[in-house]
């Protein structure tokens, strides 16, 4: 009796101090969450309303489905009026919504205009204020290198290269090197390029910095440089050789991506069995799907765009200036319009086999001083080149880049 007397006893006692250590310690819990320099439980975040635009969809149909009511909605038109128009929002982003989560008032929107560029509208004392920001990305350097077997692009493929990249590499070097026939098997490349990332995560490949292309042996070099701002407020940049020479010639090599040439210049007349006529060809046909891009060789105006009854069916026709014109034939589809300035990259329209055409191809021709001549054969100096007083800086600024290039040869 004794004994379970005794058991008894210890087992209350044994309670009443762990009850006892457990209120202690609870009190202490709470007086160090409540201390100086700890930090208190994080404050509700707001409650976010993400709307996928999609087709047909306008910025009240968004914002409707997003729970704005009409007079919000109205105001956050009349804020951003001055900023960005809303009218353009496009099928395939989103814009986010952020509201209270207690009260359920609207806090803020984004949406992103562009790779460079979100839309921030956001309520404050004072009312909505709308502002356009610069995307501030985590900025990380990457260097790759390759030797090309079959095509750039599948030997971007194998080393799991962003085709992004690979895209803008060869946009660097677009006015030296012709990507549709004047690659070879065992051409090498290197560059140096930036690596975008918002919250840790991998978004897409920023600016090319530094880049070497060996072309059938013969060497060549970009480097990236800023040179200043001009009168309008723009950037002065670009790609240059070591010499400072811009790598943008007047022209592209090339107007399409293509699978061969299939007819080439000619100042002799041709039979064409399929129309039974005997014509000449100052031109080149580039072979290529229907619907690929058509690009604009250089800046310039648009002249003429339409149907043309002389064979050519749709037909783009663009003044670069004074001295030189090109003509875009047979297109399945055209973009632009007469007297819209264009720049040089710019799609303008597509491949088709409209008019005196017996397949898909694009037809194009440049004109000189009136005079149809081979695009080919054009050779033009370098559009632009770094200044004189600037060129001490930029062969600076591109030193230690170039012998990141060269490392290990």
């Amino acid at each position: 009796m004794k004994k379970r007397y005794l058991f008894f006893t210890l087992a209350i006692f044994g309670l009443v101090f762990f009850a006892g250590r457990l209120l202690i310690f609870s009190a202490e819990t709470s007086e160090n969450v409540n201390a100086p320099g700890h930090e208190a439980q994080a404050e509700v975040t707001d409650r976010e309303v993400l709307i996928e635009i999609e087709s047909g969809m306008t910025f009240s149909t968004v914002a409707e489905n997003a729970g704005i009511g009409g007079t919000l909605m109205m105001n956050i038109l009349e804020a951003t009026e001055d900023v960005y128009d809303l009218t353009k929002i496009r099928a395939g982003k989103s814009i986010a919504f952020y509201f209270d989560r207690e009260t359920e008032q609207f806090k803020k929107m984004i949406y992103e205009v562009n790779s460079e560029s979100e839309l921030y509208v956001e309520q404050s004392d004072e009312g909505l204020t709308a502002e356009v920001k610069e995307i501030d990305y985590e900025i990380r350097i990457k260097t790759v290198e390759g030797t090309i077997d079959s095509s750039l692009y599948q030997s971007a493929l194998d080393q799991n290269i962003d085709i992004r990249a690979i895209i803008e590499l060869a946009d660097v070097f677009a006015w030296t090197i012709d990507f549709g026939m004047g690659i070879r098997e065992g051409d090498t490349y290197k560059f140096i390029y930036e690596e975008r990332y918002r919250d840790g995560e991998y978004v897409m490949p920023g600016k090319i910095i530094a880049a070497l292309f060996n072309n059938d042996g013969e060497i060549k070099e970009g480097y990236y440089f800023k040179e200043g701002i001009d009168e309008y407020g723009d950037e002065i940049d670009g790609y240059y050789d070591l010499s400072g020479q811009s790598l943008q010639k007047m022209f592209l090599k090339n107007p399409v991506d293509f699978k061969y040439i299939s007819s080439g210049f000619t100042t002799g007349q041709r039979y064409v069995e399929a129309f039974n006529v005997s014509t000449g060809h100052r031109a080149i046909d580039y072979a290529a799907a229907i619907g690929t891009p058509i690009r604009a060789v250089g800046d310039g105006v648009v002249t003429g765009a339409g149907w043309n009854s002389h064979g050519y069916g749709n037909l783009t026709s663009i003044r670069h200036n004074g001295v030189y014109s090109s003509n875009y034939a047979h297109q399945s589809k055209i973009y632009v319009k007469v007297g819209q300035h264009v720049k040089q990259g710019e799609i303008i329209g597509a491949v088709g086999s409209t008019g005196f055409s017996t397949g898909p191809h694009l037809h194009f021709e440049i004109v000189k001083n009136g005079t149809k001549i081979n695009p080919l054969t054009l050779d033009l100096p370098a559009d632009k080149s770094i200044a004189e007083d600037n060129l001490e800086n930029f062969l600076a600024g591109i030193d230690n880049w170039r012998k990141q290039l060269h490392a290990g040869e």
